[in-house]
Protein backbone atom coordinates (compact mmCIF):
# COMPACT_ATOMS: atom_id res chain seq x y z
CA UNK A 1 0.00 0.00 0.00
CA UNK A 2 1.26 3.48 -0.90
CA UNK A 3 1.80 5.86 2.01
CA UNK A 4 -0.96 8.16 0.69
CA UNK A 5 -3.62 5.47 0.99
CA UNK A 6 -2.35 4.24 4.34
CA UNK A 7 -2.28 7.74 5.81
CA UNK A 8 -5.66 8.75 4.40
CA UNK A 9 -7.14 5.58 5.87
CA UNK A 10 -5.74 6.39 9.31
CA UNK A 11 -6.91 10.01 9.12
CA UNK A 12 -10.46 9.05 8.13
CA UNK A 13 -10.63 6.41 10.88
CA UNK A 14 -9.66 9.09 13.39
CA UNK A 15 -6.49 7.25 14.34
CA UNK A 16 -4.04 9.37 12.33
CA UNK A 17 -0.88 10.49 14.14
CA UNK A 18 1.06 13.64 13.28
CA UNK A 19 3.44 11.43 11.31
CA UNK A 20 0.51 10.64 9.01
CA UNK A 21 0.66 14.18 7.63
CA UNK A 22 0.70 13.97 3.82
CA UNK A 23 3.26 15.90 1.77
CA UNK A 24 3.00 16.35 -1.99
CA UNK A 25 5.51 17.85 -4.40
CA UNK A 26 3.77 19.92 -7.08
CA UNK A 27 5.92 19.56 -10.19
CA UNK A 28 3.17 20.64 -12.58
CA UNK A 29 4.39 24.18 -13.31
CA UNK A 30 4.49 23.50 -17.05
CA UNK A 31 0.68 23.37 -17.01
CA UNK A 32 0.55 27.04 -16.07
CA UNK A 33 3.82 28.60 -17.15
CA UNK A 34 6.05 28.40 -20.16
CA UNK A 35 9.78 28.09 -20.60
CA UNK A 36 10.61 29.28 -17.02
CA UNK A 37 8.57 26.42 -15.48
CA UNK A 38 11.56 24.15 -14.64
CA UNK A 39 13.17 26.91 -12.57
CA UNK A 40 16.64 28.46 -12.77
CA UNK A 41 19.85 26.63 -13.47
CA UNK A 42 22.20 26.59 -10.49
CA UNK A 43 25.93 26.80 -10.16
CA UNK A 44 27.97 24.17 -8.35
CA UNK A 45 27.46 26.15 -5.13
CA UNK A 46 23.70 26.04 -5.53
CA UNK A 47 23.29 29.72 -6.37
CA UNK A 48 20.63 30.43 -9.03
CA UNK A 49 21.91 31.59 -12.40
CA UNK A 50 20.22 33.92 -14.88
CA UNK A 51 19.37 31.02 -17.18
CA UNK A 52 16.47 28.59 -16.97
CA UNK A 53 17.32 24.91 -16.77
CA UNK A 54 16.11 22.60 -19.54
CA UNK A 55 13.25 20.19 -19.01
CA UNK A 56 15.71 17.31 -18.54
CA UNK A 57 16.94 18.84 -15.27
CA UNK A 58 13.37 19.17 -14.03
CA UNK A 59 12.69 15.52 -14.86
CA UNK A 60 15.85 14.43 -13.06
CA UNK A 61 14.71 16.28 -9.93
CA UNK A 62 11.32 14.56 -10.08
CA UNK A 63 13.03 11.18 -10.32
CA UNK A 64 15.36 12.01 -7.42
CA UNK A 65 12.54 13.11 -5.08
CA UNK A 66 10.47 10.07 -6.05
CA UNK A 67 13.44 7.81 -5.29
CA UNK A 68 13.99 9.61 -1.97
CA UNK A 69 10.55 8.38 -0.93
CA UNK A 70 9.74 11.10 1.63
CA UNK A 71 6.84 12.82 -0.12
CA UNK A 72 3.59 10.91 -0.52
CA UNK A 73 2.39 12.35 -3.84
CA UNK A 74 4.24 13.57 -6.93
CA UNK A 75 1.99 15.87 -8.99
CA UNK A 76 3.06 16.32 -12.62
CA UNK A 77 1.61 17.02 -16.05
CA UNK A 78 0.58 14.09 -18.23
CA UNK A 79 3.44 14.83 -20.62
CA UNK A 80 5.92 14.69 -17.75
CA UNK A 81 4.49 11.41 -16.48
CA UNK A 82 4.79 9.93 -19.95
CA UNK A 83 8.46 10.96 -20.13
CA UNK A 84 9.51 9.68 -16.72
CA UNK A 85 7.21 6.63 -16.81
CA UNK A 86 5.66 4.90 -13.83
CA UNK A 87 8.43 2.34 -13.34
CA UNK A 88 10.15 4.49 -10.72
CA UNK A 89 6.94 4.68 -8.72
CA UNK A 90 6.55 0.90 -8.55
CA UNK A 91 9.39 0.58 -6.04
CA UNK A 92 8.62 3.88 -4.30
CA UNK A 93 6.01 4.74 -1.65
CA UNK A 94 5.16 7.85 -3.70
CA UNK A 95 1.85 8.03 -5.61
CA UNK A 96 1.94 9.73 -9.03
CA UNK A 97 -0.80 12.23 -9.89
CA UNK A 98 -1.49 14.40 -12.91
CA UNK A 99 -3.05 17.86 -13.15
CA UNK A 100 -6.42 17.29 -14.78
CA UNK A 101 -7.26 20.88 -15.72
CA UNK A 102 -5.52 24.16 -16.41
CA UNK A 103 -7.95 27.01 -15.78
CA UNK A 104 -7.11 30.41 -17.24
CA UNK A 105 -6.08 31.92 -13.89
CA UNK A 106 -2.97 29.71 -13.82
CA UNK A 107 -1.84 30.70 -17.32
CA UNK A 108 1.31 32.49 -16.17
CA UNK A 109 3.14 32.89 -19.47
CA UNK A 110 5.50 35.83 -19.89
CA UNK A 111 3.68 38.88 -21.19
CA UNK A 112 0.30 37.29 -20.60
CA UNK A 113 -2.55 38.95 -18.74
CA UNK A 114 -4.90 36.00 -18.37
CA UNK A 115 -4.80 35.94 -14.57
CA UNK A 116 -6.22 39.48 -14.43
CA UNK A 117 -9.58 38.21 -15.73
CA UNK A 118 -12.00 35.93 -13.87
CA UNK A 119 -11.01 32.26 -14.06
CA UNK A 120 -12.50 30.26 -16.89
CA UNK A 121 -12.58 26.45 -16.87
CA UNK A 122 -10.42 24.57 -19.34
CA UNK A 123 -8.91 21.08 -19.59
CA UNK A 124 -5.98 20.01 -21.72
CA UNK A 125 -5.36 16.60 -20.15
CA UNK A 126 -7.21 13.42 -21.11
CA UNK A 127 -8.10 11.27 -18.11
CA UNK A 128 -8.25 8.15 -20.27
CA UNK A 129 -4.71 8.78 -21.52
CA UNK A 130 -3.50 9.28 -17.96
CA UNK A 131 -5.06 5.98 -16.95
CA UNK A 132 -3.27 4.30 -19.86
CA UNK A 133 -0.02 5.66 -18.40
CA UNK A 134 -0.79 3.85 -15.13
CA UNK A 135 -2.00 6.86 -13.11
CA UNK A 136 -5.28 6.78 -11.16
CA UNK A 137 -5.05 10.08 -9.25
CA UNK A 138 -5.44 13.64 -10.49
CA UNK A 139 -5.83 17.20 -9.29
CA UNK A 140 -8.79 19.33 -10.35
CA UNK A 141 -8.77 23.05 -9.57
CA UNK A 142 -11.57 25.57 -9.30
CA UNK A 143 -11.67 29.28 -8.48
CA UNK A 144 -14.71 31.08 -7.07
CA UNK A 145 -14.91 34.81 -7.80
CA UNK A 146 -18.26 35.79 -6.22
CA UNK A 147 -19.79 36.10 -9.69
CA UNK A 148 -22.90 34.09 -10.62
CA UNK A 149 -22.00 33.70 -14.28
CA UNK A 150 -18.32 32.90 -13.76
CA UNK A 151 -18.85 30.58 -10.81
CA UNK A 152 -21.76 28.75 -12.43
CA UNK A 153 -19.63 28.08 -15.49
CA UNK A 154 -16.84 26.73 -13.27
CA UNK A 155 -19.22 24.51 -11.30
CA UNK A 156 -20.75 23.08 -14.47
CA UNK A 157 -17.26 22.21 -15.73
CA UNK A 158 -16.52 20.59 -12.34
CA UNK A 159 -19.64 18.43 -12.74
CA UNK A 160 -18.53 17.38 -16.23
CA UNK A 161 -15.10 16.49 -14.86
CA UNK A 162 -16.57 14.30 -12.10
CA UNK A 163 -18.54 12.29 -14.63
CA UNK A 164 -15.43 11.88 -16.77
CA UNK A 165 -13.39 10.83 -13.73
CA UNK A 166 -15.97 8.21 -12.75
CA UNK A 167 -16.01 6.77 -16.27
CA UNK A 168 -12.21 6.70 -16.37
CA UNK A 169 -11.76 5.19 -12.89
CA UNK A 170 -9.78 8.24 -11.79
CA UNK A 171 -9.59 9.45 -8.20
CA UNK A 172 -9.09 13.16 -7.61
CA UNK A 173 -8.24 15.80 -5.07
CA UNK A 174 -9.64 19.32 -5.29
CA UNK A 175 -7.69 22.57 -5.37
CA UNK A 176 -9.74 25.66 -4.52
CA UNK A 177 -7.94 28.91 -5.17
CA UNK A 178 -8.70 32.25 -3.58
CA UNK A 179 -10.50 34.64 -5.96
CA UNK A 180 -8.11 35.75 -8.70
CA UNK A 181 -9.90 39.09 -9.25
CA UNK A 182 -11.58 41.58 -6.95
CA UNK A 183 -14.48 39.66 -5.40
CA UNK A 184 -15.59 42.37 -2.98
CA UNK A 185 -13.87 40.75 -0.01
CA UNK A 186 -12.26 43.32 2.25
CA UNK A 187 -9.86 41.19 4.27
CA UNK A 188 -7.99 37.91 4.54
CA UNK A 189 -10.55 36.77 7.11
CA UNK A 190 -13.46 37.49 4.76
CA UNK A 191 -11.66 35.69 1.94
CA UNK A 192 -11.09 32.64 4.13
CA UNK A 193 -14.74 32.54 5.20
CA UNK A 194 -15.95 32.97 1.62
CA UNK A 195 -13.73 30.21 0.21
CA UNK A 196 -14.61 27.85 3.06
CA UNK A 197 -18.34 28.36 2.52
CA UNK A 198 -17.96 27.85 -1.24
CA UNK A 199 -16.16 24.55 -0.64
CA UNK A 200 -18.79 23.22 1.77
CA UNK A 201 -21.64 24.37 -0.49
CA UNK A 202 -20.24 22.84 -3.68
CA UNK A 203 -19.49 19.49 -2.04
CA UNK A 204 -22.77 19.19 -0.10
CA UNK A 205 -24.62 17.66 -3.04
CA UNK A 206 -22.01 14.97 -3.63
CA UNK A 207 -21.98 11.44 -2.28
CA UNK A 208 -18.82 9.92 -0.82
CA UNK A 209 -18.04 8.30 -4.17
CA UNK A 210 -18.11 11.69 -5.90
CA UNK A 211 -16.09 13.66 -3.35
CA UNK A 212 -12.39 14.48 -3.56
CA UNK A 213 -9.88 12.50 -1.51
CA UNK A 214 -8.69 15.76 0.03
CA UNK A 215 -8.54 19.50 -0.52
CA UNK A 216 -5.76 21.87 -1.50
CA UNK A 217 -6.42 25.49 -0.47
CA UNK A 218 -4.55 28.66 0.44
CA UNK A 219 -3.79 29.30 4.10
CA UNK A 220 -6.01 32.27 4.96
CA UNK A 221 -5.09 32.42 8.62
CA UNK A 222 -5.83 30.26 11.67
CA UNK A 223 -9.51 31.09 12.03
CA UNK A 224 -10.48 30.08 8.49
CA UNK A 225 -8.35 26.94 8.57
CA UNK A 226 -9.63 25.81 11.97
CA UNK A 227 -13.24 26.51 11.01
CA UNK A 228 -13.04 24.42 7.83
CA UNK A 229 -11.02 21.58 9.34
CA UNK A 230 -13.41 21.22 12.28
CA UNK A 231 -16.53 21.11 10.11
CA UNK A 232 -16.45 17.50 8.93
CA UNK A 233 -13.89 14.80 9.85
CA UNK A 234 -14.42 13.21 6.42
CA UNK A 235 -13.21 16.39 4.72
CA UNK A 236 -9.40 16.17 4.70
CA UNK A 237 -7.96 19.64 4.25
CA UNK A 238 -4.59 20.45 2.72
CA UNK A 239 -2.69 23.65 2.02
CA UNK A 240 -0.94 24.96 -1.06
CA UNK A 241 2.45 26.62 -0.83
CA UNK A 242 2.03 29.83 -2.80
CA UNK A 243 5.07 32.06 -3.26
CA UNK A 244 8.57 30.81 -2.43
CA UNK A 245 9.13 33.19 0.50
CA UNK A 246 11.82 32.52 3.08
CA UNK A 247 12.60 29.04 4.33
CA UNK A 248 11.09 30.09 7.66
CA UNK A 249 7.86 30.82 5.76
CA UNK A 250 7.91 27.28 4.38
CA UNK A 251 8.39 25.58 7.73
CA UNK A 252 6.09 27.96 9.61
CA UNK A 253 3.29 27.40 7.10
CA UNK A 254 3.56 23.66 7.64
CA UNK A 255 3.56 24.02 11.40
CA UNK A 256 0.71 26.53 11.62
CA UNK A 257 -1.53 24.70 9.16
CA UNK A 258 -0.96 21.39 10.93
CA UNK A 259 -1.75 23.06 14.26
CA UNK A 260 -5.01 24.38 12.79
CA UNK A 261 -6.15 21.00 11.50
CA UNK A 262 -4.67 20.61 8.01
CA UNK A 263 -3.44 17.11 7.19
CA UNK A 264 -1.88 17.68 3.76
CA UNK A 265 0.61 20.11 2.20
CA UNK A 266 1.19 20.45 -1.54
CA UNK A 267 4.16 22.71 -2.22
CA UNK A 268 5.59 23.64 -5.60
CA UNK A 269 7.81 26.71 -5.65
CA UNK A 270 8.83 26.27 -2.02
CA UNK A 271 10.50 23.00 -3.03
CA UNK A 272 11.56 23.75 -6.60
CA UNK A 273 13.25 27.06 -5.74
CA UNK A 274 15.01 25.76 -2.63
CA UNK A 275 18.80 25.57 -2.70
CA UNK A 276 18.45 21.81 -2.25
CA UNK A 277 14.98 20.41 -3.00
CA UNK A 278 15.93 17.05 -1.47
CA UNK A 279 17.02 18.64 1.80
CA UNK A 280 13.97 20.89 1.79
CA UNK A 281 11.67 17.88 1.55
CA UNK A 282 13.66 16.11 4.28
CA UNK A 283 13.31 19.05 6.66
CA UNK A 284 9.63 19.60 5.83
CA UNK A 285 9.03 16.05 6.99
CA UNK A 286 10.97 16.64 10.20
CA UNK A 287 8.76 19.65 10.99
CA UNK A 288 5.43 17.87 10.48
CA UNK A 289 6.71 14.82 12.35
CA UNK A 290 7.46 17.04 15.35
CA UNK A 291 11.23 16.56 15.31
CA UNK A 292 12.01 20.25 14.68
CA UNK A 293 10.33 23.57 15.28
CA UNK A 294 10.20 25.96 12.29
CA UNK A 295 13.13 27.96 13.68
CA UNK A 296 15.18 24.82 14.33
CA UNK A 297 14.39 23.55 10.84
CA UNK A 298 15.82 26.71 9.22
CA UNK A 299 19.07 26.30 11.15
CA UNK A 300 19.26 22.57 10.44
CA UNK A 301 18.53 23.13 6.76
CA UNK A 302 21.31 25.72 6.50
CA UNK A 303 23.71 23.32 8.20
CA UNK A 304 22.73 20.50 5.84
CA UNK A 305 23.14 22.43 2.59
CA UNK A 306 26.44 23.96 3.74
CA UNK A 307 27.69 20.46 4.46
CA UNK A 308 26.86 19.64 0.84
CA UNK A 309 28.93 22.60 -0.36
CA UNK A 310 25.95 24.81 -1.16
CA UNK A 311 25.56 28.49 -0.31
CA UNK A 312 22.24 29.58 1.25
CA UNK A 313 20.36 32.16 -0.81
CA UNK A 314 19.83 34.27 2.31
CA UNK A 315 21.79 34.90 5.46
CA UNK A 316 20.49 32.90 8.42
CA UNK A 317 19.00 35.90 10.26
CA UNK A 318 17.14 36.94 7.09
CA UNK A 319 15.98 33.39 6.41
CA UNK A 320 14.53 33.13 9.93
CA UNK A 321 12.09 35.97 9.19
CA UNK A 322 8.40 35.33 8.57
CA UNK A 323 7.24 37.38 5.60
CA UNK A 324 3.94 35.91 4.41
CA UNK A 325 0.93 38.03 5.48
CA UNK A 326 -1.30 35.08 6.38
CA UNK A 327 1.34 33.77 8.79
CA UNK A 328 1.96 37.17 10.32
CA UNK A 329 -1.77 37.64 10.83
CA UNK A 330 -1.88 34.56 13.03
CA UNK A 331 0.95 35.60 15.33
Amino acid sequence: MKTLDRKLGAILRGSGARTDFIIADAKDADMGGGRPAPGPERGTDGRPLDTVRPLAGYLDEIRAITSQGIVDVMLVSSSTLERIGTEGFESSPVTPAIRANDTTDIWGVRGGGYASEPSRPFRTASLNRARELGCDLCLYSITFNNSVDDDLRSLEAFADFREDAERSGMRYFLEVFNPNVDAGLASLEETGAYVGDCIIRCLAGLTRAERPLFLKIAYNGPRAMTELCSYDPELVVGILGGAAGTNRDTFQLLSDAQRDGARVALFGRKIKLAESPLEMVRHMRRVVDGELSPEEAVQAYHDAIRADGLVPARALDEDLRITEPALLAGM
